[in-house]
């Protein structure tokens, strides 16, 4: 048997010992991979944040929508009462935007015909007249105090005359207390929830506010409130 010769044994271990070489195709289908799984990746990726920004913009929608119920629905709500008294009628506007509670339990007794001869049960003049379901003064009391005077009077305009208000205090029973002022009352605010202005009529509220009175500053004439007509506008 002849013998193999060093330096040819030497040049077949670095044979065997070399790396393999990798073909131009697997090469080619490796990149191929790489471009999926990246190309994948990304449209993954858009379709949720597309979706996600519809969401978004479905719920700002919905916001919008509900919201532009509400303004439709306010501004659907009669805006003006007519009180037709004893001595003529007065025009009231209804602050919808400012006291919406109190104008909306206003006019759903409007609608009942809750104020349909009710009485002016109480004129203090240069302060307010009063009608209401109860014969006391409540937040007028502080009123007919002889010579309370003020010093300063603010210039809101819920502290202006002709103002139409309610008492704070909750009544039972449904009670509703009407206050028109005929004349700028500092603390206004303190005592009632102004919900409307006297916009036609004033010369009615200064003629019942001179009618006669008893020392307890009810009328010894009646004027009734013989009922309350409401408008969508004038």
């Amino acid at each position: 048997m002849a013998r193999i010769k060093p330096q040819a044994l030497l040049q077949q271990s670095k044979k065997k010992k070399g790396p393999a070489r990798i073909s131009i195709s697997t090469v080619i289908l490796f990149s191929l991979i790489v471009v999926l799984a990246v190309f994948f990746l990304y449209t993954t990726y858009s379709h949720w944040s597309q979706r996600s920004r519809i969401q978004i913009e479905d719920r700002e929608s919905v916001f919008k929508g509900d919201d532009s119920f509400l303004d439709s629905k306010k501004s659907d709500l009669p805006g003006y009462a007519v009180l037709d008294t004893a001595k003529g009628s007065i025009t009231v506007e209804l602050f919808k935007d400012s006291s919406p509670e109190v104008v909306d339990q206003f006019l759903d007794l409007c609608q009942r015909g809750h104020f349909d001869g009710m009485l002016f049960h109480h004129v203090i003049k240069h302060y307010v007249i009063q009608a209401g379901d109860s014969d006391k003064l409540g937040a007028a009391e502080d009123w007919t105090l002889k010579g309370k005077h003020y010093s300063q009077l603010d210039t809101s305009v819920k502290h202006e005359a002709f103002m139409l208000g309610t008492s704070k205090t909750k009544h039972e029973n449904g009670a509703f207390e009407l206050f028109i002022t005929t004349a700028p009352i500092p603390d206004l605010n303190e005592k009632l929830t102004v919900f409307g202005k006297v916009i036609k009529g004033e010369d009615i509220v200064q003629e019942i506010e001179e009618v006669d009175t008893d020392e307890h500053y009810r009328p010894k004439s009646s004027v009734a409130i013989h009922r309350v007509t409401l408008k969508q506008s004038i």
